[in-house]
């Protein structure tokens, strides 16, 4: 009969494990960075070639964010032995816990059925756990940094995956635009909307698409802008009148210029800003962690954020068009040619355009934050955890935060490309690449001769 040896370890270090083992596991993980690596240098090649000098950008910024994360991953590997060493009181280790305390401190086991716990935790990560006194806990164990790095490894793949679909679904709408830009150079569209020809203002197709009587009650105005962002964000009429506003101000009444390409320059541009992870995003991630506290239900709360700010933002970016189509009303009873719109600050939130887009972007990265924390919570704690004490509604809540990705990605970003264009200021993307470059190097060389004057 063979006899267990109770002395022996379960696990091992690298000295008793196979080198083949260690060679083989460092090859894979190698490769697989390796493949990563080129897969990204080959889509950011293929920008270059193309001329997206934006999604390059972009790109890089996904990556200094992947960079970030990796840093993130190190210092946790390197230091998870040192954290797990700092020991805290048991009554301070069982306050603000996201799941109610399975060993609660006045257990009858011997030695502290928590302190078993974590001693089991430790034993499992294969790592040296700390010599806590009686009456103290470590202040995080290896195996909680081991889920922690879980959880970073989610963000990550989830960042990447995320933005290449919010891209993605908001350059399939503007693509859909690209029709009605082609029929702007069409014999039939010179002669509909030829300048000389005078016509009621309310007769035009823009003004009684978003005019009415109930327009003009505040409720009644807003709610028909609510409900617009589903139906039809953009329509053909929204869309030329926006353009011919645009390039009246702009640029030379009845200039062959390309205001769908100039859009999506401007969703690159925007997305640019979307795709980063700035310092108070990342104070947003660290605050609803600590506030994920047992029975306060925080996520939830949290989860409704997003929903609200693109709902929001759709509703006001569909109410600045409504406006502009008013003041046309009310200005002009016969307008000459297309009606015009006139662009001004004045519409958007306390002047400020910029401000739906920073919305936008915070909005994103919550939803993103919500479902990369479900998918992390199902993978390392299963369905049945603590964390899902109401199953249903957390599927439903995911299911909730993918419909907001796709109609913000599909519906408010392309929708705030479009209507961004009505502000004061004009957005360096009207150039392009080698304009840009051109009006760059001549200000350089402007500055250069000031200075040796």
């Amino acid at each position: 009969m063979a006899v267990v040896d109770s002395g022996v370890k379960t696990s091992r270090e690298l000295d008793q494990t196979p080198t083949w083992a260690v060679a083989g596991v460092c090859a894979i993980i190698i490769l697989i960075s390796l493949a990563l690596e080129k897969g990204l240098h080959k889509v950011g090649t293929w920008f270059t070639v193309k001329q997206k000098k934006a999604l390059f950008e972009a790109l890089e910024k996904v990556k200094a964010e992947l960079m970030i994360l990796g840093f993130i991953s190190l210092l946790l590997t390197f230091s998870q032995y040192y954290i797990a060493e700092i020991c805290i009181p048991v009554k301070v280790a069982n306050t603000f816990l996201p799941c109610p305390l399975k060993y609660p401190a006045k257990s009858k086991l011997p030695g502290g059925a928590r302190r078993l716990f974590s001693l089991e935790r430790r034993i499992l990560a294969g790592g040296k756990g700390a010599a806590c006194k009686n009456g103290k806990v470590p202040l995080i164990t290896v195996e909680g940094l081991h889920q922690l790095h879980i959880l970073i490894f989610f963000m990550a793949v989830l960042h990447v995956i995320y933005s290449a679909t919010t891209m993605g679904l908001g350059r399939l709408k503007i693509r859909g635009w690209k029709q009605w830009e082609e029929e702007t150079l069409s014999p039939d569209y010179e002669v509909s909307n030829d300048p000389s020809r005078f016509r009621l203002s309310h007769e035009t197709s823009f003004v009684r698409a978003h005019t009415s009587y109930w327009t003009k009650i505040p409720i009644f105005f807003y709610m028909g802008c609510f409900f617009r962002q589903f139906a039809k964000s953009v329509s053909k009429s929204d869309y030329l009148t926006l353009r011919n506003g645009f390039i009246n101000v702009h640029l030379a009444p009845g200039s062959k210029f390309n205001f769908q390409r100039y859009i999506k320059r401007s969703l690159e541009d925007d997305f640019k800003t979307i795709v980063g992870v700035t310092p108070f995003l990342w104070a947003s991630f660290v605050f609803f962690l600590f506030l994920n506290i047992d029975g306060w239900l925080t996520l939830f709360w949290a989860s409704l954020i997003p929903p609200i700010i693109i709902l929001s933002v759709g509703t006001k970016l569909q109410a600045i068009i409504t406006r502009m189509a008013l003041d046309i009303s009310e200005r002009h009873a016969v307008v000459q040619g297309m009606p015009l719109v006139e662009g001004s600050d004045k519409y958007f939130w306390f002047g400020k355009p910029k401000l739906l887009l920073q919305l936008i972007h915070f909005a994103l990265f919550q939803n993103a934050f919500q479902i990369t924390y479900f998918l992390w919570i199902m993978y390392k704690f299963e369905l049945t955890s603590c964390f899902h004490d109401n199953f249903g509604l957390r599927i439903a809540k995911v299911v909730f935060g993918i419909g907001i990705l796709f109609l913000c990605s599909y519906i408010t970003l392309p929708l705030y490309a479009l209507v961004a264009q009505m502000g004061t200021q004009l957005k360096r993307s009207i150039f392009d690449e080698h304009t840009s470059k051109a009006l760059e190097n001549w200000r350089k060389a402007a500055l250069k001769n000031e200075q040796n004057i």
